[in-house]
């Protein structure tokens, strides 16, 4: 992989000095990604190493200080603690970080969401306009499940995302956006949205053994009609069948400010016997996953694997504990895109899949101004782990 992204990136000029800051809710998953960053760039060969244009290329680390210090009325500034002039920048947030806190008026507050999002745009008002690009990598994209209107209520995901581009960010990259047309509010500017598929199948093929990869064996299944084509893609990039749950609401009345489900009905074929991969965009209270692991378990699947991008566990742990002593899922995968409790990585139901790689070459690829379309569209590397899963040479 690495001799390929060389020969991508080799000959191209930087846009500019690379520089990262992570906010503080991001700071271990930034750590990783300037690992991989300073080691490519120490071995990288380039006979234009030495010139002006590359300027900085090699250094101990691209991480930027800076901080974002409150006062004790839970107000706050951000602080850049280095020059970010005629950077090419990268600032990295998680929204969902929610272990942090601070005092307010004497109070223990933790971050939610909203002063994440703050925060962030705090640290893009500090740049003053200095760097050369601006680039928000925001894995799980702030307000992303309020990203259309069914009545007079806010359309706060498209707010946010115009607000950033008119403080002067040119990019903003996210993880299997929950509506990914929400882009839509600005077409000008540059929007990602890519899917842990390839690090989903890794994760999986590496932990379980002799799983059978074919259509007589296994299954793709999408939990609603909304994640229809993580699950299409998936199925046709390992040649299988797929299925899927729509869920039936009860419309005439509102929980929770939604219509509360009655039943989850199969669409598909027959599952007796084959080993699932449920995938989804994120497991929130993990209520609706769980519910769908039990209606194929009582149609005869045989090992139940939930994938899903995003492990919030607002309603925490137990939910999942309990299924796994009833035998109702195998395991579940989430990336470590957001925050993850000690807890949930100490269990034994538990694959984390790791992405700060992936992170750095859409970083270190970008900074190169060079596509990153092979990156996006992961069907080559899946194969060739399939492949390999297959002959006994994992």
């Amino acid at each position: 992989m690495r001799a390929r992204e060389e020969k991508r990136n080799l000959e191209t000029i930087p846009v500019g000095s690379l520089g990262v800051i992570t906010l503080e809710g991001c700071r271990n998953l930034g750590q990783k990604i300037d690992y991989y960053l300073v080691k490519w760039r120490t071995e990288r060969e380039s006979e234009h190493k030495d010139s002006l244009a590359f300027a900085g290329y090699q250094r101990n680390s691209y991480l930027l200080e800076a901080k974002v210090p409150r006062f004790g009325s839970g107000e706050a500034k951000g602080v850049i603690m280095e020059s970010v002039r005629g950077t090419d920048l990268y600032i990295l947030v998680d929204v969902c970080n929610y272990s942090l806190t601070y005092s307010l008026c004497g109070h223990e507050n933790h971050m939610s969401p909203d002063d994440h999002y703050q925060d962030l745009k705090r640290i893009i008002s500090a740049v003053g306009g200095k760097a050369r690009r601006i680039t928000v990598i925001m894995p799980f994209l702030y307000e992303s499940r309020q990203h259309k209107r069914t009545s007079r209520e806010s359309l706060d995901c498209a707010i946010a995302l115009q607000e950033l581009v008119s403080m002067g960010v040119d990019n903003i990259i996210t993880f299997d956006a929950h509506d990914a047309r929400v882009q839509n509010a600005i077409p000008l500017h540059g929007f990602e949205t890519v899917r842990p598929s390839y690090q989903f199948i890794k994760g999986l093929l590496r932990n379980e053994k002799n799983l059978q990869i074919d259509s007589s064996h296994m299954m793709v299944i999408s939990p609603d009609e909304g994640g229809m084509s993580r699950a299409i893609y998936i199925a046709n990039v390992l040649g299988l069948d797929m299925g899927m749950f729509y869920k039936r609401r009860d419309y005439t009345r509102l929980v929770d400010g939604r219509n509360p489900i009655v039943a989850h009905e199969f669409l598909g074929t027959s599952v007796e016997g084959k080993d699932m991969i449920i995938i989804d965009d994120m497991i929130s209270s993990g209520d609706s996953v769980v519910e769908v692991a039990a209606a194929l378990k009582e149609r005869k699947a045989r090992k139940i694997f939930i994938c899903a991008t995003f492990g919030l566990f607002t309603n925490g742990l137990s939910r999942f504990d309990q299924a796994y002593r009833d035998g109702l899922i195998d395991k579940v995968l989430t990336t470590n895109l957001i925050y993850q409790t000690p807890e949930l990585l100490e269990r034994e139901w538990y694959i984390n899949c790791d992405m700060s790689k992936y992170v750095a070459y859409l970083i270190d690829t970008l900074n190169h101004d060079t596509s990153i379309s092979d990156l996006l569209d992961p069907n080559e590397r899946i194969q060739r782990t399939v492949s390999k899963y297959k002959t006994g040479k994992r």
